[in-house]
């Protein structure tokens, strides 16, 4: 159960940092993308670019929680498998006797 527990930890801290970081990262890149170099002559149907500018938006913050929550997978696969390999090394208690009845 405590596995259980490090890994839901991980993967929900890595959700939650890769969804913080493309909510910075994302708006930047999708002003570059949707800009053109004739800003002065364009003319545009503004709800639909309001639309597929917020559908980018909320498919770059899925894509970075999806990202975090591998690397946090990852991050708690690596701790575990370091904390039982530890586990194994430290010499343990004798096993109790066995008592005659």
């Amino acid at each position: 159960m405590a596995t259980f527990k490090t890994f839901l930890i991980f993967i929900l801290a890595g959700t939650l940092l890769g969804t913080f970081i493309a909510s910075l990262v994302a708006p930047s890149y999708i002003e570059w993308y949707n800009s053109t170099p004739l800003a002065s002559q364009t003319m545009c149907n503004l709800p639909e670019v309001v639309r597929r500018v917020t559908t980018s938006l909320m498919h770059s913050q899925l894509m970075g929680a999806g990202i975090g929550a591998g690397v946090g997978l990852v991050a708690a696969i690596l701790v575990a498998v370091r904390a039982r390999s530890r586990a194994k090394q430290r010499p343990g208690s004798p096993p109790p006797a066995a008592t005659a009845a």
